[in-house]
């Protein structure tokens, strides 16, 4: 019997066999945006068995287990043991079939661990039993499964407080792997509740060692942090955003909303969208200044089932794709930036596929020759990173920009076992052109230089636009 994960798997023509096994498979990983956990790479965790490494915190597969009729105990609760959560996880595998979940979970399987059945209820213990024995050996820490996986660089997402000990061990004990902070300053403009934003503001004056009483003293502390994320090796930011701000504002205005929110009183709706639209800025200016890269995920409706929210938290997959008009707003804040002479490299991510056309006419836009692909249209993202999501964003960006100088693919995970996302973007990309070469709308003579471009966006271009 045929395995479901073969060496052709998804490759459906014999050119994106080629392009695949020839020029993708051999790249190494960057992968520039995830969200492991740093002080688990620094100290090389070694994972206790496959529900630890497979489950905790993985909000797809709680929404998942959830709409399948699995109740919350068997997925975040603390009341049942890992088999059990894994054995529900197990019964729900064969429910997912057409969901990326399916794809993931068994490519998973097979590249790290050699499974090659498909996990069901009657494979769960086996499965189970021989993943968790490797997970036993040194090459299956983290660090030792980002090497197997090849992995060159990652870069983590880190708020401005926090103090980068472990970027720093890693810096220092180096293992094969480099592993960079990313800049994400979400908290200092989210002004929306005063009483979270003063607590941050306690946090943020201790680390930059000086009291925060105004505006110009809050630029200061985060200029201070900028400056110290820098010097650990930070050469990206990030920003969690619903929607674009491009509010017009005075200086004077900004500095009497900061005065008033650090009193603890509620913003109108139209001071909070001031005070984003100058920070949103100002944090621009900062990474233009150090010739760092700029990234912006929109369009995420969080935490909307708040009874759930109130019980477990954020993060726990309470969250949805949003509707917001952004084209005139993105517009004005980029065009603010350029005319400024201020626009650092920026990659943007939309979560709702109804602005791919959007996102990739805006792109050219803002092009100044200066590098090329200066402006990126991000990967597909989060409810976008499948098969679908993925091919549709680089349709978008294949027929409206130029494909060539995408900067590829990267796993927006918690886990170390996330990796093949890379491998399943670059089959899929494979399958793409080389279904393009086969149907003549690409030129079989040009296959050395279109398997160039597949590398390119695989692992060169972002080599290359980030300066890794």
């Amino acid at each position: 019997m045929n395995k479901f994960i073969s060496s052709d798997f998804l490759l459906q023509t014999e050119t994106a066999k080629k392009l695949y096994h020839d020029h993708a498979a051999k790249m190494p990983i960057i992968d520039y945006h995830c969200h492991l956990i740093p002080a688990m790479v620094a100290k090389n965790h070694q994972f206790k068995n496959l529900s630890e490494i497979w489950l905790a915190g993985d909000h797809y597969k709680w929404r998942a287990m959830r709409t399948n009729g699995v109740p919350e105990k068997y997925c975040t609760g603390g009341e049942t043991s890992d088999w059990e959560k894994f054995e529900k996880w197990a019964e729900t595998v064969p429910y997912t079939l057409r969901n990326p979940l399916y794809h993931w979970t068994h490519l998973e399987l097979s590249t790290a661990f050699g499974v090659d059945k498909i996990l069901k209820p009657e494979t769960a213990k086996e499965i189970y039993d021989h993943c968790t024995d490797l997970l036993q050996k040194p090459e299956y820490s983290a660090q030792g499964l980002m090497k197997k996986y090849r992995v060159e660089v990652v870069c983590t997402t880190d708020d401005p407080i926090d103090n980068l000990e472990h970027h720093i061990h890693v810096k220092l004990h180096p293992f094969g792997v480099k592993m960079l902070p990313t800049w994400r300053p979400d908290k200092a403009m989210a002004v929306d509740n005063p009483q979270d934003f003063i607590a941050y503001m306690k946090k943020l004056s201790e680390v930059a060692n000086m009291d925060i009483k105004s505006y110009p003293d809050l630029m200061t502390a985060l200029q201070k942090r900028h400056d110290f994320f820098a010097e650990v090796g930070c050469t990206l930011s990030d920003h969690g955003i619903e929607e674009f701000y491009a509010e017009d504002y005075t200086e004077n205005e900004i500095s009497a909303i900061f005065t008033k929110v650090l009193g603890g009183t509620q913003l109108t709706k139209e001071e909070i969208l001031k005070f984003k639209s100058a920070m949103m800025y100002e944090f621009a200016v900062m990474d233009w200044k150090k010739g760092w890269v700029q990234q912006f995920h929109y369009g995420v409706i969080r935490n909307n089932n708040t009874r759930l929210f109130n019980k477990l938290g954020p993060d726990t997959g309470f969250d949805s794709i949003g509707t917001f008009n952004v084209a005139k707003s993105l517009s004005k804040f980029l065009n603010k930036l350029d005319t400024e002479d201020k626009l650092a490299k920026t990659i943007l991510y939309n979560i709702n596929p109804a602005d791919n056309e959007m996102i990739a006419t805006m792109l050219g836009n803002f092009q100044d020759g200066s590098v090329a692909g200066k402006i990126q249209f991000g990967s597909g993202w989060w409810f976008l990173d499948q098969k679908t999501g993925m091919e549709a964003q680089m349709n978008s960006l294949s027929v409206l920009g130029l494909l060539s100088r995408f900067v590829g693919m990267l796993t927006d995970s918690r886990s170390f076992l996330s990796y093949p996302r890379h491998e399943y973007f670059r089959r899929i990309l494979c399958n793409l052109i080389g279904n393009d070469v086969e149907q003549g709308l690409l030129p079989k003579s040009e296959l050395p230089w279109i398997g160039k471009v597949v590398e390119d966006i695989c692992y060169n271009n972002a080599k290359e636009y980030f300066k890794f």
